[in-house]
């Protein structure tokens, strides 16, 4: 096995990982942290935190950051169950969630659309939420943000497409409306799956 190659989650085919992509300004986040809110207490559906070298204070998710060396060692030790570098960042998922999912529970992630194929081949069973937008919405939220002008912001939504390409159970999750529909999405499909596993 190669370092890039993802750690078999064992005994993980009863509870099924979800992970939530999407591109920037879709909204993805703020969704996770408002159905994590909403499950909040049920000891059925966890949602993981993600190791990444990046600060602590540079906003969006809750993380654990830590250095370059310290996340090589991490994976070197086996720490976590998938691991990947995007956007000159490194991104690890905890390799303890395969308890909660060998006893037959769902764990959300926040992943990347680069890295199912890593998620795919660690989990047994895999669901994918790819939370998508508009581009006029997706461009009205990243001017917002005031980190790109108008022309990198286009430039940026021009690269690729808004979907998942690859064999993956994928359902995308439009958040071009208003936050309470999309989260009213993200629940239902979450609902569903809880469903599936009891």
């Amino acid at each position: 096995m190669t370092p890039h190659e993802p750690h078999a989650a064992a005994g993980a085919e009863r509870g099924i990982m979800v992970v939530v992509v999407g591109p920037s300004g879709a909204g993805k986040d703020t969704l996770m942290n408002l159905a994590a809110r909403r499950f909040a207490g049920r000891e059925n559906v966890h949602f993981t935190r993600r190791v990444i070298t990046r600060h602590r204070d540079a906003g969006g998710e809750d993380h654990l950051s830590v250095s370059l060396e310290g996340f090589a060692a991490m994976e070197q030790s086996g720490s976590f169950a998938v691991w990947w570098e995007a956007h000159g960042l490194k991104y690890g998922i905890p390799a303890e969630v395969s308890v909660a999912l060998s006893r037959g529970h769902v764990v959300v992630a926040n992943g990347s659309r680069s890295a199912l194929h890593r998620f795919q081949a660690a989990f047994p069973r895999l669901k994918v939420i790819n939370v998508t937008a508009s581009p006029e919405v997706l461009a009205g939220r990243l001017e917002a943000r005031g980190r790109e002008t108008h022309e990198d912001i286009m430039a940026r939504l021009a690269r690729g497409p808004l979907t998942v390409r690859g064999d993956y159970d994928v359902t995308d999750l439009d958040n071009s409306g208003s936050l309470e529909e999309a989260e009213q999405k993200m629940i239902k499909i979450l609902d569903g799956l809880l469903a599936e596993v009891h």
